[in-house]
């Protein structure tokens, strides 16, 4: 296949336009709910009050920004793909950012910037909290500064998206790769980003887990939910050839916004029922290693627990029903076996310990 002849097929793939908008057309759209900038995203992205100081500070010198890119849903709204931080620091700076609850976030008060010392203390308008806001004048430059906005119509296929969104996100980002993830999910499918939370939620599925709070915080839970529902039936020819773990979860991610609403229950009846059956069993010890020694459990969330007894689990659980004594029993199998005693698995990668931890599980699960 030629150069030319693989651009026509791409090209045909992804269908675009691009515009000028004014701040005050964006912040339209935002206010009458034809934007979503995902609010749930913007701890994420958050920037600091020097750098939300200086996007402010070029606008009203203007300095021309980076375009803004957004996907058209199946609804018409535009999903924000890259550019969430800045347009959340213009509307937030404007006093029309809203939490996920619908709620006003604070007006955003300057700092000094790089060349415009005087800035420290204004805000756009009047508030309590700044000593001096932009006259009239100033604001209308403001709402009249233009971004390039470049759509990604609802016609182009979800391929197109997720490569758009991994490369445009995959540089200098503070976000962990599950918030990205998280990210790309909604921007293809909010219905089944809804559902991966709701599913990562459980009580149950927390529980077993125990994580500590900074990774629940960092959306790992999330990760793990896409990890089970990605790995439980994979077939043993596959995981071999994983490689990259982040990456094939990422991959994974096209894959799952296919999945009906039946798949969908089914993945939910076979989630619930194997954090049901470990949480009965094993509790909050779940996924901690077992000494079988002193008859105790140890140290903090353990990948290789999770490989072996959740996913063994539930490659099963849809087949059959688990006593609380299998599942105890499979535990103290898998830490008095040498080849997963402590220490087996540190500084290994995660795709080589998973060629033998999932097998491994499957395997205990299968008599």
């Amino acid at each position: 296949m030629t150069l030319e002849s693989e651009l026509e097929i791409y090209r045909q793939r992804i269908t675009t336009d691009s515009y000028p908008m004014s701040i005050s057309e964006i912040a339209n759209l935002y206010r009458d709910g034809e934007m979503d900038i995902h609010p749930e995203f913007q701890r994420i992205f958050r920037w600091s009050s020097a750098q939300r100081t200086k996007l402010v500070e070029s606008i009203l010198l203007g300095i021309p920004l980076p375009s803004i890119f957004v996907a058209q849903n199946e609804d018409g709204i535009w999903d924000v793909v890259d550019g969430v931080q800045r347009l959340s620091t213009i509307f937030q700076f404007m006093g029309i950012l809203r939490d996920d609850n619908g709620d006003f976030i604070p007006s955003f008060v300057c700092a000094a910037g790089p060349f415009l010392k005087s800035l420290e203390g204004v805000s756009y308008e009047p508030s309590e909290s700044s000593t001096a806001s932009l006259t009239r004048a100033q604001q209308l430059d403001f709402k009249r500064a233009r971004v390039d906005v470049k759509i990604i119509k609802r016609e182009s296929d979800n391929r197109a998206k997720y490569d758009l969104f991994q490369r445009l996100n995959s540089y200098g980002s503070i976000a962990t790769p599950q918030e990205l993830r998280n990210c790309l999910l909604v921007s293809l499918s909010r219905t089944h980003f809804d559902w991966l939370q709701d599913l990562a939620s459980s009580d149950d599925f927390l529980q077993v887990l125990n994580l500590p709070e900074r990774l629940t915080h960092e959306q790992y839970h999330l990760e793990l939910a896409l990890r089970f529902i990605s790995l439980r039936r994979l077939p043993e020819e596959r995981i071999s050839s994983i490689g990259n773990i982040g990456e094939f979860l990422s991959a994974e991610i096209l894959p799952f916004v296919d999945k009906r609403h039946a798949e969908l229950r089914q993945e939910k009846e076979a989630f619930d029922a194997c954090f049901s059956a470990l949480r009965s069993a094993l509790d909050t010890d779940a996924m901690r290693k077992w000494n079988p020694r002193m008859e105790r459990t140890e140290g903090a969330f353990s990948s290789t627990a999770f490989e072996v007894l959740a996913l063994g689990l539930g490659h099963y659980v849809s087949e059959r029903t688990f006593s609380v004594d299998e599942v105890r029993q499979a535990r103290e199998t898998l830490w008095k076996d040498d080849n997963f005693a402590p220490g087996h698995a540190t500084g290994q990668r995660a795709d080589q310990r998973m060629k033998r931890t999932i097998p491994y599980g499957r395997q205990l699960f299968s008599a």
